[in-house]
Formats: structure tokens, C-alpha cells, sequence
């Protein structure tokens, strides 16, 4: 397969700074196209949550520079190698944030989305409220939310309609560098031609649809790099414009 990417970041209209950070790689192999797109949001009600989101980054770009390039180009890439690396990331840097928060008497986290194609395949580590989407002619949600609301859902004990509107919608059940234990999502998959992996926080999400999001940057309209990027910057403004108030990050990876 061959890739296409772009990514699209807003402060929001509320905030001072932006805690979301994020990265794209897209490389050549002598064993073929690779790509690996991460988002992480730094918690909006903890201090210092744009360091938690640089410092996760930062891990996973280190990885895939030093680490997954070589393994691919020697032919010793596994799925098990691939689990194992990123749990050893988020279990370290869920330790050293952790530290770091008690040192300097505050609390710092981070959610952690992440997803490589290769091969035909996509791989996902997923922590926390930020997501990774399928899109077609619809919009497949690949990760779960791990958050309160989506727990009170899953059970049977709040509707749609009161999650909506319920405060503690952005309640975490755990994120890196702020929880005792993190026990990251692993998921895998065939990769779909002609189709957008999009990766978000949040706050990119809540106030539009499915339907408006495959409109815009849907495998359909989103046929080159430039419609992908106005496609996301469309949709941030239409995010703000509703009233969104948290940092706004989408970034997007195009099969070919």
C-alpha cells in the first residue's frame, strides 16, 4: 500500500494552551510502505498535561525511528515484538510521569492513540478518550472510550441521550502518567484500500457527526493531501463554531 497523510491542530477558543500533541511518520522499505500516526491529549484538568502529551510522543517516535525501521528492514518485525515495545512505552512512561507529578506536587496525564499500517495490516494502542477511526462510506470507531460515560453506557445504566449532556463526560478511567496502572488496548485488523485512518482527541468529535465527518474527509472527498487538510480545518472551525471548548487535534492517514 502507499499513504497519504496530514494532520490539522487548534487551540479551541477557550483554552491558553494547546495539551494535544501528535506525529505522522511515513517511510519507504525494502519490505514496502509503512505508516504510524499517534494523537495524545494531555488532561485538560491537570497540570502540565502539554508536557504528558510531548513526552508520550517524543517515546514513540524515538521507537519507530530506532527501533521499528530496523526490525522491518532485518525482516524481525512480529506482532508480539510490536506489543511488547509499546507496552514497555506507555508502562515507562507512565512511571516516569508519575514520578515526575510527585516531585513537583501536581498531577500530569495523557491519552495515547496510536496506529501502524503495514503490510496489509493496522495495529492500534489505544489509552483513554482520544480515537482511531475507520473511515469508508461510514465512520467505523476502532478503539473503545475508556471513560466513565462509556462504562455507565456499556452497563445499561445511562442512554445516550443523558450522556450527552452529563458533566462528567470527560472522566477517565485511566491515562498514562496519571493512574497507578494503565492496562493499554491492543487491536488489529486488515487495512481497507481507499479508506482514511483517522486519529482525534476529543474534543474534535463531540459536537459534529459520523456523517459529516465522512463528508469531509471521507475517502470519497479526502482524495489527495491538500482536500484533506481543508477537509479537517473545515471541520475544526464548524467544532469551534458550535461551542467545543477543549483543544481540537485530527490527524489522517489516506490508503492507496
Amino acid at each position: 500500500m502507499e499513504y497519504i497523510a496530514t494532520y490539522h491542530t487548534d487551540v479551541g477558543t477557550r483554552k491558553e494552551t494547546n495539551q494535544d500533541s501528535l506525529a505522522i511518520k511515513v517511510v519507504n522499505t525494502k519490505e514496502g510502505n509503512v505508516a504510524f500516526a499517534i494523537v495524545c491529549d494531555g488532561m485538560g484538568g491537570l497540570a502540565k498535561g502539554e508536557v504528558a502529551s510531548k513526552e508520550v510522543i517524543e517515546a514513540f517516535c524515538t521507537w519507530f525511528d530506532d527501533t521499528l525501521v530496523d526490525e522491518i528492514q532485518n525482516g524481525t518485525f512480529t506482532e508480539q515484538n510490536l506489543v511488547s515495545q509499546w507496552d514497555d512505552i506507555i508502562q515507562i512512561q507512565n512511571r516516569r510521569l508519575g514520578a515526575y507529578g510527585e516531585e513537583n506536587h501536581l498531577q500530569l496525564g495523557t491519552t495515547v492513540s496510536a496506529i501502524l499500517l503495514y503490510k496489509d495490516q493496522y495495529y492500534i494502542v489505544h489509552v483513554g478518550d482520544s480515537r482511531v477511526y475507520e473511515l469508508t462510506k461510514t465512520a467505523k470507531q476502532l478503539t473503545n472510550d475508556q471513560t466513565f460515560i462509556a462504562r455507565e453506557l456499556a452497563a445499561g445504566r445511562m442512554t445516550p441521550e443523558q450522556a450527552k449532556i452529563d458533566p462528567r463526560r470527560s472522566v477517565l478511567l485511566q491515562c498514562v502518567g496519571a493512574s497507578p496502572v494503565v492496562e493499554p488496548e491492543f487491536t488489529k485488523g486488515t487495512a481497507t484500500r481507499n479508506a482514511v485512518y483517522m486519529l482525534c482527541s476529543d474534543g474534535f468529535r463531540h459536537v459534529i457527526t459520523p456523517e459529516e465527518i465522512i463528508e469531509k474527509i471521507g475517502p470519497g472527498e479526502a482524495t489527495d493531501e491538500e482536500k484533506m487538510k481543508y477537509g479537517a480545518i473545515y471541520l475544526t472551525e464548524l467544532v469551534k463554531n458550535r461551542g467545543e471548548r477543549d483543544n481540537i487535534t485530527v490527524a489522517m492517514v489516506r490508503t492507496i
